[in-house]
């Protein structure tokens, strides 16, 4: 009798463990900033408050709905930002394009506090991507290629100087490979691990254990070949599990080739739902909390929500955004043309 009431407690801890997990079934979108502008970097502070980067020169910060904007100008020239990241005292914008101007801007918790030029970079083909911070000191952006490799720039000082790696130390990427400026999501940070992901004639992951000092490339299934496929966004969810998304742009529609998963740290990947489930998504994010279990994919097609690691998926809405930023399991910040929402998941 003890034996089988022993398993009868194993058998019930195991039956309510099973029914713990609630799976998504709509989602609330409400609009919390609109603007003729195209907003393709976004990073939380929390529930209420959002800072973004976006073209024609505008910074800004979202308080509830009460926006704080900034427009930066290089010269005389508006620069385009579609890369943003954050420490504890300031955050970070890039500018895509020629020149690459990365500023550091002060926060005091309410507001900016001063605006400071840290890095430029001049050159026909300067064009950054993404950007991220391991910590308040160590901070990595990536761009497209430059003589025969990506472009990668780091700090080391929490922002206040960024050197870029030589090309010597580097994975040599071939003709036509390349990144897409489309949601700040190229980079994914874990621990002491860098991935970013490429597009193009090649859709392939970089990788680095040691904060960008050695490096090494792994191939991936995503469609490529053309200049408007391959990888569009990357995260992981630990050292050895994450997810890369993407597709094919110019025909949003088409769902093979356009996701897949790794399981030992981007050294090999398998697809996902291949056929089936969305199309083309521009910025996938693990749901914090749910153990890598959960997804959720945006792109201008719409919001797609997978339970099972991108095995089945549930379209939840057909509003299309760009970027997803999550705060926690439930609440997040999405970003699009002209606009701003915040997004809460319900169960």
């Amino acid at each position: 009798m003890r034996y089988l009431f022993s398993l009868l407690m194993v058998l019930g801890f195991i039956s309510c463990d099973s029914f713990s997990k609630k799976d998504i079934v709509s989602v609330e979108i409400t609009p919390v900033f609109e603007d003729s502008l195209s907003i393709r970097a976004i990073s939380p502070v929390d529930e209420t408050k959002v800072w973004f980067a976006a073209d024609k020169g505008i910074v800004g910060l979202i308080d509830g709905k009460t926006p704080k904007l900034a427009t930066i100008k290089y010269e005389d020239s508006l620069l385009h930002f579609r890369s943003i990241a954050q420490t504890k005292n300031a955050f970070f914008v890039l500018s895509i394009a020629n020149p690459g101007v990365l500023y550091k801007i002060g926060y005091n918790g309410n507001e900016a506090t001063n605006i400071e030029e840290v890095y430029l970079e001049r050159g026909e083909k300067v064009f950054y991507d993404a950007m991220a911070f391991w910590n308040d000191s160590e901070g990595i952006a990536m761009g497209d290629p430059i003589n025969g490799c990506l472009s990668i720039i780091r700090t080391k000082d929490g922002g206040n100087t960024w050197s870029k790696i030589s090309c010597d130390n580097l994975p040599k990427t071939e003709a036509a490979e390349a990144a897409f400026a489309a949601s700040n999501s190229n980079i994914s940070l874990v621990g002491t691990h860098v991935w970013i992901v490429t597009g193009g004639k090649r859709a392939r992951v970089f990788h680095s254990a040691d904060k960008g000092e050695t490096w090494e490339v792994f191939n991936t299934p995503i469609i490529q070949g053309q200049a408007m496929t391959g990888i569009y966004s990357v995260d992981f969810y630990d050292e050895n599990l994450g997810v890369i998304f993407g597709g094919n742009w110019d025909n949003k529609t088409f769902n093979e080739g356009n996701k897949a998963i790794t399981r030992n740290g981007g050294k090999t990947w398998d697809l996902i739902s291949n056929g089936k489930g969305p199309g083309y998504r521009s910025s996938v994010r693990f749901i914090p909390g749910t153990q890598g279990e959960s997804l959720v994919a945006v792109g201008s097609p719409g919001i797609s929500y997978s339970p099972d690691q991108g095995d089945s998926w549930t379209e939840l809405s057909e509003e299309g955004f760009y970027a997803l930023e999550f705060v926690n399991d439930s609440v997040a910040f999405a970003s699009g043309q002209h606009k701003i929402s915040k997004l809460v998941f319900r169960k």
